[in-house]
């Protein structure tokens, strides 16, 4: 068999500040002046806010210092550019962690592991949280640590507490609300900022509670979506990484539209949480643009 070769070892460059002549230029001259090899180059300006954007991927071994180094170097460049703090420096010798909170349902949480587990999705899941042990035996399965931590109705704050305290010591790039049916507390919300990634499907707001899949039904609807998006304390409302829609027609059952449902919210999950870990996602209000 013959060996796998191991990735080139990459630095990404995000970074977003007001829209204004020769940022391009100022950026690329200082990655040339070290002699940074650019790989990839994305660009893109917001016409409504005169906000730039780019994301800049550098050969590592072009460079004759490491991330930090060039994280220190780069601030310079930044504060001239008065980027603040809407820049990053990331390494991808460094593997990305992700922590995973389901509820129930079970759809997302298989397909992140398969993908994981197959190398297709190049993430450590440090562990699974669960308000419900359903999905305790395929994780572990997976050889991966799950912590069951129930809900009672009426103390969700202490639950929330311990979930935190679950998560936080992993310190994950990522937090995948994978159909975690528990609203995040504000203060998670914003601790998490960034990091927490929900999927939900697209029903909201024209179809809200019990039985939406149902209600769509009667309603005769001929796609099916699901969105994507980072967690704020506003509802299903944060910054959308990706959505995406199925069709469905007059043939199809409840089931079978739950079913597509399910399929394009596994989609969609995925491909929002690669494009979050691979830092092609630049939040901006509560917009993203996504290179």
């Amino acid at each position: 068999m013959h060996g796998v070769t191991a990735p080139e070892r990459r630095y990404v460059i995000t970074f977003g500040c007001p829209d204004r002549t020769g940022i391009i230029a100022r950026i690329s001259g200082f990655l040339a002046e070290h002699g940074g090899w650019i790989v990839e180059a994305a660009y893109h300006t917001d016409p409504d806010t005169g906000w730039f954007f780019t994301r800049q991927v550098v050969r590592a071994d072009s460079l004759p210092f490491a991330a930090d180094e060039l994280r220190a170097r780069f601030a310079e460049v930044a504060a001239e550019l008065s980027a603040e703090s809407s820049w990053q420096v990331s390494d991808t010798g460094e593997r990305r962690r992700a922590v995973i909170l389901v509820s129930k349902a079970g759809h997302c949480l298989y397909d992140l592991l398969g993908r994981v587990a197959s190398g297709e999705l190049d993430v450590e899941v440090a562990a699974v949280i669960g308000n419900h042990d359903s999905l305790a035996d395929i994780t572990r399965a997976h050889g991966i640590p799950f912590h069951h931590v129930p809900f009672p109705p009426g103390d969700k704050a202490a639950a929330f507490e311990q979930v935190r305290k679950l998560v936080d010591e992993h310190d994950p790039h990522a937090v995948v609300l994978a159909r975690f049916m528990q609203i995040l507390p504000a203060d998670l919300c914003r601790e998490w900022a960034g990091r927490a990634i929900n999927i939900h499907h697209s029903f909201l707001p024209s179809f809200i509670g019990a039985k939406p899949y149902h209600q769509a039904h009667t309603r005769g609807v001929k796609l099916v979506g699901a969105t994507c998006h980072y967690v704020t304390a506003d509802l299903d409302a944060g910054p959308i990484i990706e959505q995406d829609v199925i069709r469905v027609d007059h043939g199809d059952s409840v089931e079978d539209m739950v079913r597509k449902g399910r399929d394009i919210e596994k989609v969609t999950l995925a491909r929002g949480l690669r494009w979050h870990l691979e830092n092609r996602v630049l939040v901006h209000g509560n917009r993203t643009v996504v290179f």
